[in-house]
Formats: structure tokens, C-alpha cells, sequence
């Protein structure tokens, strides 16, 4: 007796799944095209503090020059929704108009060249914080610079949110034994490993769009002669 099924399954790889109101910033590495003194790097930006009393001491600042830029690296592919910027509270909050946002995943010009989602064109007072709406824009970098003038680039803290990138992958597979639903995923499993050409497959959810059936045929052995 042959036993042959078909089915067709979806792999989806789900990450961490990320809610909407966890700030991504907090997960990433920044960087920022000069530091005005040791004190205020880049990654004084996404330590969680928003306020930063006397001298911006939890602030990155750059140093006065042309094109002042910082990046975030997410580390990962994410859709953008949001992002948050929080200004210096003891002085300078001018510095903030004019500041561009940009998401991508290019680091071509710094990352600098990279969609924009938006540009600080209203004051930001002392200590302020703003949110832009960026629309579910992809990508792993996010960019906030100063374009064609001199200028010092101060930031607080910037706060990302936005959902993880699910990749889906679709197989369609003919199998021939008498498995049940357990084995029929393992299998399913064991030929995604080698299609990916992984050592092992791991965080895996399926979603079968069409659940495994069986379809059962039975052929008589001729009579020997």
C-alpha cells in the first residue's frame, strides 16, 4: 500500500515579536559623525534618559561642523512607525530646527542618503520632546542629521518604535509515508533546513494554508507466473 501526501505550509520567522510601545533604540548601537567631548557620545542618546540636567550631561553632541550627523543601528530589519526626539534642557534648544530623519538600510553617504521621514521644522522647546509619524517605513538604520550648514547636532534621547520584519517562506512538499501530523512537521522542518542551507532551524512557527490530507491508493501485486 502507498501512502502520498501533498501539503503546503508557510515558514515564518518570527524574531522577537516587538510591541508597538517597546522604544527599539534601546537595542541598538549609535554612532555620530564627531563628539564635541568624551562625555557626550553617541550613545548618551538611547541610554533611556530623557532629561539632562546641566551641560546636556546625558545628551550626544557633536562637534560645531558641516553636516553634523548620528546613526542608529537597529541591528535588524524593523517597519518604523514612530520616532521620538527629546531636546537639551539647559540651553540651545535651536539647535534642534532643522534636524532630518532619515530610515533606510544603506549606510551609501553615512546613511545620510537614506528615505526621509521627516524634518524638525518647528522650535522644540528646552527639554521638549517631539514625535514624528513615519509610516511603517522599513529599514535597519535610522539617521538624524543637520544638512548643508555648520552647526553643532545635540540629542537627548531618540526613542524608535516600530514592528519586527517577518520573512515568510513558502514549500510545497509531496510525501510519501504514513506519518502522522507531528511527523509531517518535522518533515517539513528537516526539508527547510536544507533548502536554507542552515545547520539547524530554530524560532519556527507554521501555518499550513491548506492542512496536509492523505490520499490512499492500494495496488494488487500480479499473480506470478
Amino acid at each position: 500500500m502507498e501512502i502520498i501526501g501533498f501539503a503546503t505550509g508557510v515558514f515564518s520567522n518570527q524574531g522577537s515579536s516587538e510591541n508597538l510601545e517597546e522604544n527599539l533604540a534601546l537595542k541598538g548601537k549609535a554612532v555620530q559623525s564627531s563628539t564635541y567631548g568624551a562625555r557626550w557620545g553617541a550613545g548618551n542618546a538611547i541610554d533611556g534618559t530623557r532629561y539632562a540636567p546641566g551641560e546636556a550631561s546625558y545628551c550626544s553632541v557633536t562637534s560645531d561642523q558641516l553636516i553634523s550627523w548620528w546613526r542608529l543601528d537597529l541591528l535588524d530589519y524593523y517597519y518604523i512607525n514612530r520616532v521620538t526626539i527629546t531636546n537639551r534642557a539647559d540651553c540651545c534648544p535651536e539647535r534642534m530646527t532643522g534636524v532630518e530623519i532619515r530610515i533606510g538600510n544603506s549606510l551609501e553617504n553615512n546613511g545620510n542618503d537614506n528615505p526621509r521621514c521627516a524634518v524638525v521644522s518647528s522650535p522644540v522647546p528646552a527639554g521638549g520632546t517631539v514625535s514624528f509619524s513615519c509610516g511603517g517605513m522599513g529599514g535597519r538604520y535610522v539617521n538624524m542629521l543637520i544638512p548643508k550648514i555648520k552647526a553643532f547636532l545635540t540629542l537627548c534621547e531618540v526613542e524608535v518604535y516600530g514592528t519586527a520584519y517577518r520573512k515568510k517562506i513558502f514549500l510545497r512538499m509531496e510525501l510519501a509515508s504514513s506519518v502522522d501530523a507531528a511527523a509531517v512537521n518535522n518533515t517539513f522542518l528537516h526539508q527547510l533546513q536544507s533548502a536554507l542551507g542552515l545547520s539547524s532551524v530554530s524560532d519556527v512557527k507554521l501555518f499550513w494554508t491548506r492542512l496536509p490530507y492523505q490520499e490512499v491508493t492500494h495496488k494488487e501485486k500480479e499473480p506470478t507466473r
